[in-house]
């Protein structure tokens, strides 16, 4: 059974930086695309990263270009969201997901499989003041 643990959230100043963590359990992710999708109070779900645990490619919507790098060790099965640059709006539960999906070339393709099919952690709660 594969199990999602995000951890890392917690009350950040403003330009200040984060860095979160979902590791990974119930077996191998080699096939897997790994993501990280957040959803702010009466917002919609809004997609923030995705890897291939396989060649390690990764995959961002134009609006997290810049300040947000997903990246994975894979001897920890563990993925990681690094976060700069901190603004009130990035407040929200940030959530992990996984999903074997097929290979695509858009991040709107990778974000639509994660959503479909994906399995998906409890979540992390980040708050940015300013």
């Amino acid at each position: 059974q594969v199990q999602l643990e995000e951890s890392g959230g917690r009350l950040v100043q403003a330009g200040g930086s984060l860095k979160l963590s979902c590791a990974a359990s119930g077996r191998a992710f080699d096939t897997y695309t790994m993501g990280w999708f957040r959803q702010a109070p009466g917002k919609e779900r809004e997609f923030v990263a995705a890897i291939k645990w396989n060649g390690g490619r990764t995959y961002y919507p134009d609006s997290m270009k810049g300040r947000f790098m997903i990246s994975a060790d894979y001897d920890k099965n563990t993925v990681y969201l690094q976060m700069n640059n901190l603004k009130p709006e990035d407040t929200a539960v940030y959530y992990c997901v996984a999903a074997q999906i097929p290979d695509c070339s858009t991040d709107e393709c990778y974000a639509g499989g994660l959503t479909d099919v994906g399995l998906w952690g409890r979540g992390t709660q980040i708050t940015v003041s300013s």
